[in-house]
């Protein structure tokens, strides 16, 4: 579970462009659920996610954790959550390595490497063996549907192959929590259909998802638990909340 308490990002400061993108924003993530962040450009959405994937601080409120597990932090030890919000970066660091996998709108894959390697890199850094995350990775692109492609480049690759490709490298740390910005905002409407049928994949594998999007395939889905609205930083209602 996440859990957000009157959380603020403002950006630049006491300066005549200051900026405002979430503004006293509470809310509670469960566990295990597809939540959905609705809501136009420019609403907030993508600086909410950035803040609860440990990728920025934010200037105010709390965010905390139930669930995980680090070097540092037990949570079945100390029976509490872990407060990410004030967090020494290398703690951030491990967090956003081990907790989360990220599904960016661009991909963000690297080009002139194969993809397998691309699928491989978040897990270099973990000091596992190299041959038991090559195995994982290729069991991810089989589940994935896109063990023939283990060898090509990822610039010979569809927009649907890139992906699926693209959601094997989130998963091969074994993350508990996916996050996507704007997943199907460059696919069109069968690839979106067949995204989301992935994310069922996800779901049934007890993946807590947080997806930010505008488009009505995803928020409409059937799969979609909870629905956040969003506008101008704030939320503007929830729908489906346990």
């Amino acid at each position: 579970m996440i859990e957000l308490a009157n959380v603020t990002k403002t950006f630049n400061a006491d300066k005549h462009n200051q900026f405002t993108a979430v503004d006293d924003v509470s809310l509670t993530i469960e566990a295990g659920r597809l939540t959905i962040l609705k809501g136009p450009s420019g609403s907030g959405k993508t600086t909410l996610m950035a803040l609860i994937g440990c990728m920025a601080r934010p200037s105010s409120g709390r965010i905390r954790l139930h669930g995980i597990s680090t070097s540092f932090f037990s949570d079945a030890d100390s029976g509490s959550a872990l407060d990410i919000t004030s967090l020494p970066e290398r703690f951030l660091t491990e967090i956003r390595r081990t907790t989360f996998g990220f599904i960016f709108q661009q991909f963000n894959l690297v080009k002139g490497i194969s993809a397998l390697e691309n699928i491989m890199l978040p897990a270099y850094p973990t000091g596992e063996s190299q041959a038991a995350f090559r195995q994982r990775a290729l069991e991810l692109m089989e589940l994935f549907s896109v063990s023939r492609h283990a060898a090509s480049p990822v610039e010979w690759l569809s927009g649907g192959e890139l992906q699926r490709v693209a959601i094997a490298r989130a998963l091969i740390n074994n993350p508990t929590i996916i996050i996507a910005d704007e997943p199907t905002a460059h696919l069109d409407s069968k690839l979106s259909r067949e995204f989301m049928e992935m994310v069922g994949t996800l779901k049934a594998r007890g993946k807590t998802i947080l997806i930010a999007s505008h488009d009505p395939l995803v928020y409409d889905s059937e799969l979609a638990e909870t629905v956040v609205g969003m506008r101008d930083g704030r939320i503007t209602g929830i729908t489906g909340a346990a």
